[in-house]
């Protein structure tokens, strides 16, 4: 059992706002942007569409520099209101359940590229 406060992530997070389709296991579609990533999962907010836990979504990421979109199956894992209010939107986290080959190959490629960059740049600043 996981202690209170105590990180229960397996992977490193990194905040990434990339534009992401949403569509829902009932075929609604849900234009968003992710909040944050990781090599098995993303972040991202919503308002006016709805996902329960364990509901199966598929995710149509899309990369900067005019890479190809990334085509995802994935699973919500948890939700909650991103604040107080009665009309917040839901932060969704979700874990990715399949992507083809090429796909997992351009997202992970970002996803490390992206964390070389910011390494660079704390480097760069004295902050080893």
């Amino acid at each position: 059992m996981a202690k209170t406060g105590q990180e229960r992530r397996k992977y490193l997070r990194v905040g990434a706002p990339l534009r992401v389709r949403v569509i829902s296991k009932d075929n609604n579609v849900c234009e968003t942007q992710t909040k944050d990533i990781s090599p098995l999962g993303l972040r991202f907010e919503v308002k006016g569409c709805d996902f329960d836990v364990d509901d199966s979504i598929e995710l149509k990421i899309e990369l900067p520099k005019g890479l190809s979109p990334v085509h995802a199956k994935a699973k919500a894992v948890w939700k909650r209101k991103a604040t107080t209010e009665d009309a917040s939107p839901l932060d969704i986290g979700c874990e990715f359940t399949k992507i083809e080959e090429d796909n997992k190959n351009t997202f992970l490629k970002y996803f490390c590229d992206l964390l070389y960059e910011r390494g660079k740049g704390n480097s760069e600043k004295g902050e080893e």
